[in-house]
C-alpha cells in the first residue's frame, strides 16, 4: 500500500487531519532542505509537499517564485529534488513525500525516467500544477503502474465535469485551492471552504487537502473540522526566509507548526 494511503488511514482511524507543510527543494539552501525534513515530522507533519523550483510558476505568488529563484540560482535541479528525498528515505521509511511542480522539468527529464526515478528515490506521489486530468492520463498511467499517486487541483472555479475526472484519474488525496489567485495572495473565505467540501465528497471517495490562504492555528483548525488535510506552505517560506542558518531554519519551522498540530488535533473526531 503507498504510505499516502496508510497515513490517511491511519488518521481516519484515530478521528486525526493531516497535516502537510510545503518547503521549496533547496530553499533556503540544499543543506538547509535537507535538515528541514525530518524538522517538519518532528513538529508534526504527517505528509511532505516538496516543491521542485521552477522558473515560471505561474500558480505561485510572490513568495514561492522568490523561494524558486534562489533554490535555481543555487544549482537546484529535478535530479537534486529526488537525491534530497533518497537522502531523507534513509531515515524516514514511512513520511509520505508529494512532489509538486510543473511539466517543464518532468517534460525535460522524460515522463518515464521521471517515474522510474521518482519511484526509485522514494517518492509516492507527484502533483503536476499544469497537467489538467484531460491532459494527464498516460502520466497518471505511469504514475500508478510505478505505484505513485497522481494528484490534482479543484478549485472554486471547477466545474463538475473536472471534478469527476479527478476523482477518475486521481490518487492518494485532492487538493482543493481554497482561494481564486496564487499562492499567498488574498484572504481565505472559511466560510465559503466549508460550503464546498460537502459536495465534492459526493463526487470523490479519495481525502480532501485544503491549501492556499492557511497561514495559523486557528484557520488550519477551522478548514480541518471539514477537510482531511490542511497544506501550509507560502507562510512557512516567509518564515524560512531570515533564517541565517539550518539550525534557526529548523527551530522557526517547529515552533510555527507545533500549535498548529495542537489546533489540528483538538478537533479529533472520534
Amino acid at each position: 500500500m503507498n504510505r499516502i494511503d496508510r497515513t490517511f488511514a491511519r488518521l481516519r482511524e484515530q478521528g486525526r487531519k493531516a497535516l502537510i507543510p510545503f518547503v521549496t527543494a533547496g530553499f533556503p539552501s540544499v543543506e538547509t532542505t535537507q535538515a528541514l525534513l525530518p524538522a517538519l515530522v518532528r513538529a508534526g507533519a504527517d505528509l511532505i509537499e516538496l516543491g521542485i523550483p521552477f522558473s515560471d510558476p505561474m500558480a505561485d505568488g510572490p513568495t514561492i517564485q522568490r523561494a524558486s529563484e534562489r533554490a535555481l540560482a543555487q544549482g537546484m535541479t529535478l535530479a537534486r529534488v529526488l537525491e534530497l528525498v533518497r537522502d531523507f528515505r534513509r531515515t524516514d521509511a514511512d513520511t509520505p513525500v508529494v512532489l509538486m511542480g510543473y511539466a517543464n522539468p518532468i517534460e525535460a527529464m522524460g515522463e518515464a525516467r521521471f517515474v522510474q526515478a521518482a519511484r526509485e528515490a522514494g517518492v509516492d506521489g507527484v502533483l503536476t500544477v499544469d497537467y489538467p486530468p484531460q491532459e494527464a492520463e498516460p502520466f497518471a498511467a505511469r504514475l500508478r503502474e510505478a505505484g505513485l499517486h497522481p494528484i490534482f487541483l479543484l478549485a472554486p472555479t471547477s466545474r463538475p465535469e473536472r471534478a469527476d475526472e479527478v476523482a477518475r484519474l486521481g490518487g492518494g488525496y485532492v487538493y482543493y485551492v481554497s482561494l481564486t489567485g496564487v499562492t499567498g495572495a488574498g484572504s481565505l473565505d472559511v466560510a465559503s471552504v466549508l460550503a464546498r467540501i460537502p459536495g465534492l465528497r459526493e463526487r470523490t471517495g479519495l481525502p480532501i487537502a485544503v491549501g492556499f490562504g492557511i497561514r495559523d492555528a486557528q484557520t488550519a483548525a477551522e478548514i480541518g473540522a471539514v477537510a482531511d488535510a490542511v497544506v501550509i506552505g507560502s507562510r512557512l517560506l516567509e518564515i524560512l526566509e531570515g533564517a541565517s542558518d539550518a539550525d534557526e531554519a529548523c527551530r522557526r519551522v517547529e515552533a510555527f507548526l507545533r500549535p498548529i498540530r495542537r489546533a489540528l488535533d483538538e478537533k479529533v473526531t472520534r
